[in-house]
């Protein structure tokens, strides 16, 4: 099923409401006059406040393990609205909340 592509605007939280930001976009390819961002580069979180017991463990980097199928930017897939991705350490996953939503691919 088709989805939105991620751009750096993107809103992408871990699952405890940390802010992930893309690490490298793909500067020549723009939807909404942003970069758009691929699968190969993590996403770095911030101010993740998941803490367990006496050792906290928050979401550092979130690695997309799925992205689009037949869409590629630079010879790697682009991440869709629907892409999933697994946190570090801990491994739980994200949310995308807010995308472009003039390009979709699949």
């Amino acid at each position: 099923m088709p989805g939105y592509f991620l751009h750096m605007g993107a809103t992408v939280l871990c699952l405890h409401a940390g802010q992930a930001q893309a690490t490298a976009p793909n500067p020549r390819v723009k939807v909404s006059g942003q970069m758009v961002v691929t699968q190969s580069a993590p996403h770095m979180v911030a101010g993740c406040p998941f803490n367990v017991g006496v050792s906290p463990s928050p979401c550092v980097t979130a690695q997309w393990v799925t992205a689009a199928l037949r869409v590629k930017a630079g010879g790697v897939p682009v991440l869709l609205q629907d892409s999933q991705a697994i946190c570090a350490p801990n491994g739980t996953g994200v949310n995308i909340v807010v995308t472009q939503i003039r390009v979709r691919g699949n």
